[in-house]
């Protein structure tokens, strides 16, 4: 019994060692981790307003897309944008910018192949800019915790 508890203690702390790990991944460049995929994924808005998907391996380090299909439903729910994507180098990029908006609800979603089920990441999309840190509200890697002040307004 005392083996199949060390066992299973060891699993356990296996297991939480690697979620926090995917927790500190930091976007290589500057967007939001989608970590309900594997690999996880970078979402970043570019210059162009277009959208930049770039995968990850366990150390954050970017690798190239494989058969991954991604879309993206964004902007007003009552007539929303569609986004696909091609591959581009190292990411997939989305066919068509952004609509207009500083804060957009989105929908990503996330095949491993084409065959694959869907996973799928919400959140608002906040092209604000942090006051506490370089990057934009959506991509935000702030740790406030307890501290907001200086933050009114602050959203995740």
């Amino acid at each position: 019994i005392m083996k199949t508890n060390i066992i299973a203690l060891t699993a356990l702390i296996s297991t939480l060692a690697f979620a926090t790990a995917a927790e500190k991944m930091k976007a290589p460049n500057g967007g939001r981790i989608i970590d309900t995929v594997e690999p996880h994924a970078e979402f970043v808005i570019n210059a162009d307003k277009k959208i930049e998907i770039r995968f990850l391996d366990d150390e954050g380090k970017v690798i190239a897309p494989a058969a991954q299909v991604v879309t993206v439903t964004m902007g007003d729910r009552a007539n929303p944008t569609k986004l696909a994507f091609a591959k581009e180098g190292d990411k997939l990029l989305s066919d068509k910018t952004i609509p207009e908006g500083k804060e957009l609800p989105v929908v990503v979603q996330i095949k491993t192949t084409p065959d694959a089920k869907s996973v799928s990441a919400k959140f608002s999309l906040n092209l604000a800019k942090c006051p506490t840190c370089v990057y934009l509200e959506y991509a935000c890697t702030c740790d406030h915790g307890g501290d907001e002040k200086g933050h009114e307004g602050h959203k995740h």
